[in-house]
């Protein structure tokens, strides 16, 4: 989802079991810096806002080495794909599909994710 730069007093949602949860303001996403978000579950999200404005929400679990901490990996592109790498063994997964860039056995949970 792309959004208008003007847009910040807006809610951004994740979409959890066919209902949208609550996770933080849109003007708290800083282009390029990810976000932390708890489930309602135990599990965490990490967020990420791109300089188009545009919103990704993947797992924050590293499958790697099993620290939450995606949400402060480095966000870039490959292919024209965004991707945020892991600032653990630095594994880069597509923001997109959860796919991992360098290791093709991997996948990560991505979550549908809008500004409402």
């Amino acid at each position: 989802m792309t959004l208008a730069p003007e847009t910040t007093d807006l809610k951004v949602e994740l979409q959890l079991d066919n209902d949208w949860f609550a996770v933080c303001e849109l003007n708290q996403l800083v282009p390029g810096r990810g976000v932390a978000a708890l489930l309602p579950d135990g599990r965490q999200a990490a967020l990420f806002r791109d300089r188009n404005g545009e919103l990704y929400a993947i797992d924050n679990r590293d499958p790697f080495g099993g620290a939450a901490v995606l949400s402060r990996g480095l966000t870039g592109t490959h292919r024209g794909r965004p991707f945020v790498a892991s600032p653990l063994l630095k594994q880069r997964f597509d923001l997109l599909s959860g796919q991992c860039l360098d290791d093709e056995s991997v996948r990560i949970a991505t979550y549908e994710v809008r500004a409402a």
